[in-house]
Formats: structure tokens, C-alpha cells, sequence
């Protein structure tokens, strides 16, 4: 990604201010171009505390069109932020699958965000992983069995199903 700290400030300042038009418009022009670095971090972090039903649905259009390799870092950066609500982490999961690419490389930290998130984000991960398995070595995929297995919360009422299939997802 390229680094522009005058987009970075410029984007920052017009998120701060919350005009919704405003952060429409910013959003439409990032969609015509290679995200610059900070980018996706601002939007999701605005994503994160917004409420307004406009900024949220661009916000998602932008992030499920994302079709640069190089955004699957800064995304699974965002991902792993602890400070995030869970819609916000099935929202970044969701457009992971949508946009595309290859989420192989990261299938530990897709295989964590099931163990510890919700059900439907459990669902978004469980198919992500579907979709980029095919990249992974059988060293990967056993890992992430073996990550399943351990975990007190894979097996709880909620997720015993899903988890189960997961499973069978990685022993393929």
C-alpha cells in the first residue's frame, strides 16, 4: 500500500467531522484506487463507532470491493484489534470472502476469530476458510484442527455443529 499522510489527515478530519455526505464521498473516491496506507484502519475504526445506517453501508460496499493483495495485512490487522465490537470483526471477516482473495496465509488467525467470536461471525469465518483452503499446506489445516480440538469454546451448544464441520472443512 502506499503511504499518504495528507490522505491519512485529510480522510481523518472529514471521519471526525461525521458529515455524512462528506464521508460518502470520501469513501466513493478511495473505491477507485489501491487503498492508501491507514486507510482501511480509519474506516474500520469509524465503522466501529458509528451508527449511522448511510456511513455503515458504505463502509461495507468499500471493504467487500477491496481487490488489492496488498489490503489483506491492513485488514487482518483491524481483525485482530481486541477493542472491536463483534459486528465490526464480522463485518471485516465477511468482506474478506466477498472481496476474493486469498485469505490462505492467515487461516490461524480466521480459525481464532471463529473460537472467540459469535455464531454468524463463526459462519463468515467458516467460510472464508472454505474458500482459501485450498492454498494451505496439510500442516496448516492440521494446525487448525488441532486448534479446534483444544478449544473449550468451539464445543459449546452454540458452535458444536459448526465446529464440528469445520473440522471436517480442514481434514479434507
Amino acid at each position: 500500500m502506499k503511504k499518504s499522510e495528507k490522505k491519512y489527515r485529510e480522510l481523518e478530519i472529514i471521519l471526525k467531522k461525521g458529515k455524512v455526505s462528506l464521508i460518502s464521498e470520501a469513501i466513493r473516491s478511495l473505491r477507485g484506487e489501491e487503498p492508501f496506507k491507514g486507510a482501511i484502519e480509519l474506516l474500520a475504526e469509524h465503522y466501529n463507532i458509528t451508527h449511522d445506517r448511510m456511513n455503515i453501508s458504505a463502509i461495507e460496499e468499500f471493504f467487500n470491493d477491496i481487490k488489492y493483495l496488498s489490503a489483506r495485512s491492513e485488514i487482518m490487522t483491524e481483525i485482530r484489534k481486541p477493542s472491536y465490537k463483534q459486528s465490526t470483526i464480522s463485518m471485516l471477516i465477511s468482506s474478506c470472502w466477498q472481496s476474493g482473495l486469498d485469505y490462505s496465509e492467515y487461516v490461524q488467525d480466521i480459525v481464532r476469530v471463529f473460537l472467540e467470536g459469535d455464531y454468524s461471525t463463526a459462519i463468515e469465518c467458516m467460510t472464508l476458510i472454505e474458500e482459501s483452503l485450498r492454498y494451505n499446506t496439510r500442516e496448516d489445516k492440521d494446525e487448525a484442527i488441532r486448534r479446534v480440538e483444544k478449544s473449550s469454546k468451539a464445543f459449546t451448544h452454540e458452535k458444536n455443529a459448526l465446529s464440528r464441520e469445520l473440522i471436517s472443512i480442514l481434514a479434507r
